[in-house]
């Protein structure tokens, strides 16, 4: 399936919803309808999109049917998405490091300014007649 395709199928959010539902686990439609808020006959078209691309299969029961995620197209979207999260994880990093040596370089200069407040406050504290002259 091209990407195109799974980006589309996933867009509808009544899909994802009913993604989201299926990711507990096996349901009857029943339960999806209760769960998604959509009419059955709603959810019967979605379910029959998420089957014909992959997404869902469903297995009968008796009367029931029973409808499932598949592994493979959300496998095949993971990899796909693998390369920008290894991009983004990268410069992300990167940030993090200048961010980091930037927060030492504040944290130095923070402490060069407190020690000079220190020595004004020392010699403040001084008797008049040991304060360096100007």
């Amino acid at each position: 399936m091209e990407m195109s395709d799974v980006f589309q199928v996933l867009a509808d959010p009544t899909r994802r919803r009913i993604v989201e539902v299926l990711r507990a686990g096996e349901r009857p439609v029943g339960d999806v309808v209760g769960q998604v808020g959509v009419q059955q006959s709603g959810v019967s078209r979605h379910l029959r999109i998420l089957t014909e691309s992959g997404f869902v299969a469903m297995r009968p029961d008796g009367q029931r049917r029973l409808y499932r995620l598949q592994p493979e197209p959300f496998r095949q979207l993971d990899g796909w998405l693998d390369g920008y999260r290894r991009l983004w994880e990268s410069r992300l990093e990167r940030f993090g490091d200048a961010l980091d040596a930037a927060l030492a370089d504040a944290d130095a200069d923070d402490i060069a300014d407190t020690d000079d407040i220190a020595d004004t406050e020392s010699i403040s504290n001084r008797p008049h007649d040991e304060r360096p002259e100007p």
